[in-house]
């Protein structure tokens, strides 16, 4: 450590009252000189001795009053290095109050021959002495932090209020300092702000190696997602780590601060602007209803939950498998409803879709008048290599679900589906879409139930989503791990994915299928490269084999697509939504699909892996399933008893 830094050190440590005391002693110093400069600037002379010599004592009493001035008004428990206006102006109300108060004692005195220029030329003085010496000491302590200290260089995209902000926020922080804004107003460009230029985003990639940046900072608060994409497409090739500042609503409401970073969210790539909920679809299926959600604790369950209790219902049933995850969203949306003052009921219930009874029992007795139907196994690997428990959870958990509505009179059920239902190639997909086909044919008998489905892509943040597993691979240095270098896949956030589903159903005449506006798709290898580079790293690759993560292919896994579709057919319309649309699927004949449907539990019951395929590829249409039938939980060829027949309890009042 050098002589200058060791004395930054020094300063650093001393204590605030030794500081104070420099502080006044500093100001009994100049207050006297800024008088003398007053006389010396009226007479332009250095010494005016006949002005001076009968006035000595103002230069004893003008620095004690001004110190009790200066003290009075709180100048002195400001920290220096953090100064700002607040103190700025306590310094010119005590500077003008010092000219004052001598101006006065010369009037009501009478002093003789005593200039009444001084006071004025001592206050404009006496304000360069003590303010600017105190700017002087605040600009130098701040030199000193970004020269012999080992703060970060960063640049702030977005030069308004929330930059300035952000800025000054952390500016006084020993992590960063601001050598630079980007904007994309060009009327800023070239411009300072709090003493920082402004660069074209455009241009800003050699001044990152001039001025040694290695963050940027997205200070834009209450900018567009389309905005937002823009500026990251600007920072595409930068070598920086890019973070953001949170929205103007999280600021607004005091859930976090300007100067609170975050990672990029993956919404911000997209570039996608959620289309505002309309208020009446939301509560024609919600308001004043019971509501059930099966599968409440999973990814698009437990959003719904929470949308759900947005839209006031009557009661709220939460019908889970998992312990664990329905614990975590029964004390989530039960923090939720305290914060929203609301007192309608949450009922947590755990139980399989597969058992009727319970199902039955549990709409029977909470009247439940509106049911989403999410609980799915959807992982394709692992649906892949247990057939027998995706089929009997996504097929005749459905069927249960359904006809139990059907029976109790219901008034809407939607099955959220997915986009591979769509000539599915694997075991999960073509379970999803037969569960579409039954929900379409109960729809033609049922007089009291609407039926309807919903069907969309992949949604950011999920259990299934390839976002956190690429986030991990990067934290972990890598490599990030891409099925094939073609794979496309489309993407939609959960919140928007469930506000559609829940508006969809609301829509919904019977057996409609909808299929959801997901955008562009996305190319994964893409989708995987930016992330590495927006959090400051390189891409290893044969161009650059300096860099810092490698991306894999690692080959298609079984049944996984290199393109997802979200249509069997072409006869798609419009709806009132400009994000929903209803499709026209074909369907099977009633005793046809009866026919499956008693087959496929027959050889669910048997245990015959193979069996179930094939019946999947006769009521599926499309379906080709390429990839080698095996049960990892019961390998082929294990014994064929049938199991002994599921018997489950009445569920008596209360439900638990």
């Amino acid at each position: 450590m050098n002589r200058t830094a060791k004395w930054h050190s020094g300063m650093a440590a001393l204590s605030r009252t030794k500081k104070r005391i420099i502080m006044v002693a500093a100001d009994l110093v100049a207050l006297p000189m800024a008088l003398w400069s007053a006389y010396a600037l009226r007479f332009a002379d250095w010494w005016p001795e006949r002005f001076i010599d009968p006035y000595w004592w103002l230069f004893l009493v003008t620095p004690v009053v001004g110190v009790f001035v200066f003290a009075r008004l709180g100048l002195y428990r400001a920290v220096v290095r953090f100064m700002g206006p607040q103190a700025l102006w306590a310094v010119v109300k005590g500077v003008v109050l010092l000219a004052l108060l001598m101006w006065a004692a010369a009037f009501f005195y009478r002093f003789q021959d005593f200039p009444r220029s001084v006071p004025v030329n001592f206050a404009l003085v006496a304000l360069v002495y003590v303010g600017g010496t105190r700017l002087l000491v605040r600009t130098y302590y701040q030199w000193l932090l970004r020269h012999y200290t080992n703060k970060e260089a960063v640049a702030i995209y977005g030069a308004g209020g929330a930059g300035a902000q952000l800025a000054m926020a952390l500016s006084s922080g020993r992590e960063f300092f601001i050598a630079a804004f980007l904007d994309d107003d060009k009327a800023l460009w070239g411009s300072t702000i709090k003493g920082v230029k402004v660069f074209n985003p455009a241009e800003f990639t050699p001044v990152i190696q001039q001025l040694n940046i290695t963050r940027v900072l997205l200070a834009m608060p209450s900018a567009t997602k389309k905005q937002r994409k823009h500026a990251l497409d600007q920072l595409a090739d930068a070598p920086v780590h890019v973070q953001t500042v949170p929205s103007m609503p999280e600021i607004v409401s005091g859930e976090a601060s300007v100067d609170q970073l975050r990672e990029v969210e993956l919404e911000d790539l997209l570039g996608r602007d959620p289309v505002p909920p309309r208020e009446e679809l939301l509560e024609a299926s919600i308001r004043g209803k019971v509501v059930m959600v099966t599968g409440a604790g999973g990814s698009i369950g437990s959003e719904l939950c929470r949308q759900i209790m947005r839209g006031n219902p009557k009661a709220l049933v939460l019908f889970e498998m998992s312990e664990y995850s329905l614990y975590a969203i029964d004390q989530e949306l039960e923090a939720l409803k305290a914060d929203m003052g609301e007192t309608f009921a949450v009922y947590p219930l755990l139980g399989s879709v597969c058992h009727r009874e319970r199902v039955e029992a549990v709409i029977s007795h909470y009247g439940v008048q509106t049911i989403y139907h999410a609980a799915a196994y959807k992982h394709v690997p692992i649906v892949e290599n247990n057939v027998l428990e995706g089929v009997r959870n996504n097929v005749l958990g459905t069927r249960v679900v359904a006809e139990s509505a059907a029976k109790l009179g219901v008034e809407r059920c939607v099955l959220v589906s997915t986009d591979k239902a769509v000539r599915p190639t694997n075991v999960m997909g073509a379970s999803k879409r037969m569960a579409e086909l039954v929900l379409q044919d109960l729809a033609r008998s049922s007089t009291r139930t609407v039926f309807s489905m919903v069907r969309f892509g992949n949604v950011l943040g999920s259990s299934g989503s390839v976002v956190p597993l690429f986030r991990r691979q990067i934290e972990e240095g890598g490599p990030v791990t891409v099925t094939h270098p073609d794979i496309t896949r489309y993407f939609m956030t959960i919140p928007e994915a469930a506000l559609l589903v829940i508006q969809a159903g609301s829509m919904a005449e019977g057996g409609d299928v909808f299929v959801l506006d997901m955008g562009d798709s996305v190319k994964i290898v893409d989708l995987a490269w930016r992330m590495i580079k927006l959090s400051g790293l390189d891409v290893k690759d044969e161009h650059n084999p300096e860099g810092d993560i490698e991306i894999v292919f690692t080959g298609l896994r079984p049944g996984e697509k290199l393109y997802e579709e979200l249509l069997i057919g072409d006869n798609v319309v419009g709806t009132s939504h400009p994000k929903i649309m209803r499709a026209e699927e074909e369907v099977l004949s009633s005793s046809t699909l009866s026919r499956l449907l008693g087959e496929l539990e027959e050889a669910e019951r048997q245990l015959d892996c193979h069996k179930v395929c094939e019946i999947l590829k006769q009521a599926v249409h499309g379906f080709q399933h390429s990839s080698p039938v095996v049960d990892l939980l019961l390998p082929m060829g294990a014994g064929t008893k049938p199991l002994e027949p599921r018997v489950a309890a009445k569920a008596d009042k209360p439900l638990h």
